[in-house]
């Protein structure tokens, strides 16, 4: 893990650097990151882990041959 402090002159600079350095990380750990948010994000609102998901199919779509 990279403990480095950077300073950043302005707000613009620092996202910058924050999407370089996540474009930089392998798909799978981007996944992973957005994932551990999500869960993080649902906790502090009291939900539970497995509240949102789908328990069948609600609609099924037929798509025009192209």
């Amino acid at each position: 893990m990279d403990k480095t402090i950077r300073k950043y002159k302005n707000f613009d600079e620092m996202k910058a650097d924050e999407y370089r350095y996540w474009q930089s990380r392998p798909v799978h750990e981007r996944v992973a990151a957005v994932s551990e948010l999500t869960e993080e994000g649902y906790k502090l609102k009291g939900f539970k882990r497995d509240a949102f998901r789908l328990h069948r199919t609600l609609v099924h779509f037929e798509r025009a041959p192209r």
